[in-house]
């Protein structure tokens, strides 16, 4: 099962079986999909267009095909971030242009995610002293480029750990503040991401030791 944000909206790609668990309402649009793009079109110009939904399902007993189709209509940009901690327990979060965001960015040519995860943290944080960790999850969202381009962004996030307190915002990449935040806190702030949501909302509800590993 993937979750892909469209338009903050959860559109939800799942196999038969997993489809199960959900049950179509007012707001919950459940869809076996019928094998051709233009459905997939169809179901991402609505969300984008802003109907009034909570959540969309589409699944398939071929679920490999759905996602394939799914990725063939867009351009698909992969990306890497950081989870950070600190001995406190709290997360590195930062604003970027006007939301609140966690460190990351692309994955340039050559580099693993791991390293560009690190990096992105560096350079989008200032920290200096980061301990690597082990994955930790992928998130997905669409937007739309300069060109107005469908992109289907895909962000491998991994578990850092840093006690740094001193912050270089980088503000050619739109990033205002950087601040230690208690994940109980962090549900709390507005306007923030969905996936970065579930991101806070999966940590609390799994451990977080460090693991560490070279790159």
């Amino acid at each position: 099962m993937i979750k892909i944000y469209v338009n903050e909206v959860p559109l939800i790609l799942a196999s038969a079986e997993e489809a199960k668990a959900f049950s179509p309402s007012k707001t919950l649009i459940k869809s076996r999909y019928q094998g051709k793009h233009k459905y997939l079109y169809h179901f991402i110009d609505n969300l984008e267009k802003g109907k009034k939904v909570d959540k969309i399902v589409l699944y398939s007993n071929k679920f490999d095909q759905l996602k394939a189709h799914f990725w063939d209509i867009l351009t698909v940009k992969e990306a890497a971030g950081g989870i950070v901690v600190n001995d406190k327990k709290e997360l590195l979060l930062i604003v970027r242009d006007g939301y609140w965001d966690m460190a990351k960015g692309h994955i340039e040519e050559g580099e693993t995610p791991e390293i560009a995860a690190i990096r992105e943290v560096e350079e989008e944080t200032g920290l200096k002293n980061i301990e690597l960790g082990e994955f930790f999850h992928t998130t997905y969202h669409i937007f739309r480029n300069k060109k107005d381009k469908r992109v289907l962004k895909v962000s491998h996030w991994f578990k850092m750990h840093s006690n740094d307190v001193e912050f270089t915002p980088q503000v050619e990449e739109k990033v205002e503040k950087v601040e230690w935040i208690s994940p109980e806190k962090a549900k709390e702030l507005k306007p923030i991401y969905r996936n970065i949501l579930d991101l806070v909302e999966k940590v609390q509800s799994n451990s977080f030791d460090l693991v560490t590993e070279k790159i």
